[in-house]
């Protein structure tokens, strides 16, 4: 199976809402996680990466850094509609 991803270095991101609806992420910091992808890196198959983000407030220490990058949206994007 290939995707494509239309995330790149630099994009201010945060968890797709599909993702998060997925996995029962409704509340906590996940949601309202936002941040800047730093760093992609090929992962598995074609078209998949994995994203390095950096988060912008201090009190998202607990959400991980490193994400599949097809769990990301852009911020203001209707994948990140439901967030």
């Amino acid at each position: 199976m290939t995707k494509q991803s239309n995330i790149i270095i630099g994009d201010r991101v945060g968890y797709a809402a599909a993702w998060l609806r997925s996995t029962g992420n409704y509340t906590g910091a996940l949601p309202f996680a936002r941040g800047t992808v730093t760093k992609l890196e090929k992962f598995g198959g074609p078209g998949w990466a994995l994203a390095t983000v950096k988060w912008e407030n201090d009190h998202f220490d607990e959400v991980p850094t490193t994400i599949l990058d097809c769990n990301l949206a852009k911020v203001g994007s209707a994948a990140m509609s439901a967030n």
